[in-house]
């Protein structure tokens, strides 16, 4: 009986043991402290988070994006900062074979030390740690404590060591420090953010306790995938603490249960890490598309770890299947680039991404959701992470898988040469080894690319000469860039994510030469840099167009958040504070302005011309890529979003406010275009389509601006067919001018598709500032539909011609969103405009403002 009662126990306690197999401490939230290391006054800390929150929160410094306060915090990077945490473990909580703490980003030099020992020392923002501390824990209170060294002190001395000087010119500052640290590059800097050089606990961190063993990552490879069969492997990296006999056991996760496993795969563990590959297959695969192209359908895929049949851990991800090819190759008009996906090509709709504050977990899920609503409803299907910011957060890249937005994925290199010393490049193969392995399961993710610009600029910028580099010295750093960005970085590739597109540099080629623009991806920056007007967008058309932009300034919601009246001039201490594009800045938006408009009457109409000024300009651009199509594949513009309030290329100010680019870039990326372009003459109107298959009517008029026909002209029946750009109509200009003067006269071309009209481009034969429009009478009713909750429709009727019609709401939040703005209305026209609130209609229309640009004008 004893035998019985002994062998029950120990089955039970066997079973136990089992059970209780793993175990997370969440050490992020309360209890933290941190201090100045020459100071030693503790204050409390917040975690995830940064020296310069943490000091704000105190009040111990003023907040660096109001006025000219970023020059008043420049002291807090040269200071050495400490953080501590103490938290208490009971004695059965130590029983666990390891006991991990995992760091998810130590920005950027840090000593951590647990219950003072050193047992990890970090030098690299972008890397993730797990460090097996169970022999330093104790029962009773343990001391987390982990010593941020000043990135500016630590990498002076190799500054000063340097027998040259690295070209970083977008260091904000005359020492380029940057290159040194693996940093996210901005922090120092750049022509549209601040130099802010935080240190902190930037991402989460965690005690983990698990027994015997603990599958570590797993990377669900597909080697062949068409719509009959998904031929994978599943890449299960195991770390054991205890050796023995195992089973990898695979699944396919339904709502339904059920599920037959897709693999059984016994292992023989030893102590230590190992990788095995299961192969498996899915029958009949249901496929992910792009946005606009198709579902988004991932299937949960599951690798269980059993121990004699139980489960001792386990580990899960979302997979889309799908294929993914960038072709980039020579072909008869040079060389292509361009993505398919599932074998199909894809024309890229998007921009170019910049971390979305200085402060990075200031960025929460809220904020990650509402930029990707925002792509969405822009009608996205690719963003580029840029490689001056940060590889981003896992939640960025499952909001990319869940809409279908493909992800061009820098590594975090940007407009400069770097080190190529043993140690700098041993830093950057794991942080290129750690963020493939987390990024690499995403449906999502489409290529990666080396750096930006650095090719380019060796080629075209004048460093050599620029810096007084001896020959030497210049082979030396280009032989260090062939090494970094055509050895290492496409090896990496290669290992952790085979037969995913890799290349070197972008853009591929130089803006400043025709012929450039028939190789590759390009940077077209004549347009703002090169100050050429807006019209060379039509004749600067690449193969890809990866960067392009204009700035404006953020609306004056914004504005008031860092300004005060005093400052409302675009030459103030402050606005200049503010423009960190100093060599043209706000002097080209004033030229670009004039060039295309009239004077404005005071500052807040050079705000909101500056946004009309950009929103047209990119448009142009835009529309002119997309004809392009398929010569052209790709349209990414300059920027999506900011990092702190100022004028930038966005089209998201920093609170998420839309500008008018972003208004503009909705209609521009439509799945159905129409667009008019004069050229050689002729008036053309085109239709470009995405996925649209079937018969429209395009329905043609002019008129004067009081809204009397001159010319119409009906197409009908016409067939539209997916991924296509069609000319569909050319007339001489002066047939439908009929001897008017170009600047009183309005076409508009429209689609209508089931006797509803959809689709339409209003086209101008002038600039602006030549139309002699006169203020318009609008009228305004509001009202709340019945089946609508947080919603508001705001009906307009314009007189007369109403040109880039702005509306907005005093004191509303930045979640305030005008479905339609800086719309035109013809005369006479009347337009519904959605407005998501939660005030009442009545009072919407007390505080609506409507601005439209003869009302700016200075008269």
């Amino acid at each position: 009986m004893k035998y019985i009662l002994l062998s029950a126990w120990l089955c039970l306690a066997v079973f136990m043991n089992l059970q209780a197999q793993d175990h997370t401490v969440n050490l992020m939230g309360s209890g933290w402290e941190f201090s100045r290391n020459d100071e030693g006054v503790w204050r409390p800390a917040t975690v995830p988070g940064t020296v310069h929150t943490d000091l704000l929160a105190q009040h111990l410094i003023p907040d660096p994006f109001v006025g000219t306060n970023e020059k008043a915090v420049q002291w807090v990077d040269k200071k050495d900062w400490e953080y501590r945490k103490k938290w208490k473990l009971k004695k059965q909580e130590l029983n666990f074979d390891v006991i991990a703490l995992e760091f998810k980003g130590l920005d950027t030099y840090a000593d951590v030390y647990l219950n003072n020992h050193l047992v990890l020392q970090s030098s690299n923002m972008f890397v993730s740690h797990v460090i097996n501390v169970k022999e330093w824990l104790v029962a009773g209170e343990n001391e987390l404590r982990i010593l941020f060294k000043s990135p500016i002190k630590t990498d002076m001395p190799k500054f000063l060591q340097d027998q040259i000087i690295y070209p970083a010119g977008n260091d904000a500052s005359d020492i380029p420090l940057s290159v040194y640290a693996r940093k996210a590059p901005y922090h120092y800097g750049w022509d549209w953010g601040p130099r802010l050089v935080t240190s902190g606990i930037w991402r989460p961190v965690y005690l983990h306790s698990w027994n015997r063993a603990t599958i570590r990552d797993v990377y669900w490879q597909q080697l062949k995938v068409d719509s009959a069969r998904a031929e994978m492997q599943a890449e299960v990296t195991v770390e054991a603490a205890v050796p023995g006999e195992y089973t990898l056991q695979l699944q396919k996760k339904s709502t339904h249960g059920g599920e037959p496993a897709l693999a059984l795969f016994p292992v023989t563990l030893q102590a230590g890490t190992q990788v095995f590959k299961v192969p498996f297959a899915i029958e009949k695969p249901v496929l992910w598309w792009p946005a606009g192209m198709g579902n988004q359908y991932r299937y949960e895929l599951v690798a269980n770890l059993l121990l004699r049949k139980k489960k001792i851990d386990a580990h899960s991800d979302k997979i889309g299947i799908r294929t993914i090819e960038v072709v980039n190759k020579p072909d008869s008009l040079g060389e292509s680039f361009y993505v398919k996906v599932n074998g199909r090509p894809v024309f890229m709709k998007g921009a170019n991404y910049i971390p979305q504050d200085n402060f990075l977990p200031r960025v929460t899920a809220d904020k990650q959701e509402q930029l990707f609503r925002d792509m969405t409803e822009s009608h996205f299907n690719m963003v580029r992470v840029w490689g001056g910011g940060v590889y981003e957060e896992d939640k960025f890249y499952d909001l990319a898988d869940q809409r279908g937005i493909l992800v061009w994925q820098d590594f975090m290199f940007a407009c400069t040469l770097y080190p190529s010393d043993t140690a700098f490049l041993e830093n950057v193969k794991q942080e290129a080894a750690d963020n493939i392995r987390r990024l690499r399961n995403h449906a999502s993710l489409a290529l990666w690319c080396g750096n930006n610009e650095i090719a380019v600029a060796i080629k075209n910028w004048g460093w050599q000469s620029g810096y007084a580099y001896t020959n030497k010295q210049w082979d030396s750093l280009q032989q260090g860039y062939d090494l970094l960005f055509k050895t290492i970085l496409p090896q990496q590739v290669a290992t952790y994510q085979p037969g995913t597109f890799y290349f070197h540099s972008s853009p591929i080629s130089n803006w400043g030469k025709p012929e450039e623009f028939t190789r590759g991806d390009n940077h077209y920056w004549g347009v703002w840099h090169g100050m050429e007007w807006f019209e060379a967008f039509n004749t600067h058309i690449p193969r890809f167009m990866s960067e392009y932009g204009f700035q404006s300034f953020p609306g004056m919601e914004t504005i008031r958040t860092f300004a005060t009246k005093d400052d409302y001039d675009i030459f103030s201490n402050v606005m200049q504070a503010h423009q960190k594009s100093p060599a043209k800045g706000n002097t080209a938006i004033k030229t670009y302005m004039l060039h295309y408009y009239r004077e404005p009457k005071d500052f807040p109409a050079f705000v909101y011309l500056s946004q009309v000024l950009q929103a047209e300009g990119m448009k142009v651009a835009i529309e002119a890529h997309r004809r392009a199509m398929p010569y052209c594949m790709g349209t990414l513009y300059w920027q999506l979003n900011d990092c702190w309030p100022g004028p930038s290329w966005s089209g998201r100010d920093y609170n998420g406010r839309w500008k008018a680019l972003q208004y503009y870039v909705k209609e521009a990326f439509q799945p159905r275009l129409v667009s008019n372009v004069i050229e050689n003459g002729q008036l053309n109107t085109w239709v470009v389509t995405d996925e649209y298959q079937g018969k429209a009517d395009l329905v043609m008029s002019a008129m004067d601006l009081n809204g009397k026909a001159i010319w119409q002209k009906e197409l009908k029946d016409i067939q539209l067919n997916s991924n296509a750009s069609v000319k569909l109509h050319t007339i001489d200009t002066a047939a439908i001018l009929q001897g008017r003067i170009p600047a009183m006269v309005i076409f508009y071309a429209q689609l209508r598709i089931d006797n509803k009209d959809l689709e339409r481009n209003i086209f101008y034969f002038a600039p602006a500032k030549e139309m002699k429009l006169e203020v318009p009478h609008l009228e305004v009713v509001t009202s709340k539909p019945v089946k609508e909750s947080g919603v508001v429709y705001i009906r307009l009727k314009s007189d007369k011609l109403a040109r880039n019609v702005y509306l907005s709401l005093d004191n509303a939040p930045a979640a305030t969103h005008f479905e339609e703005n800086y719309f035109d209305l013809l005369p006479g026209e009347t337009r519904t405009i959605r407005l998501q609130t939660t005030q009442l209609p009545e009072i919407v229309q007390q505080a609506l403002k409507i601005t439209t640009l003869e009302a700016s004008y200075k008269h």
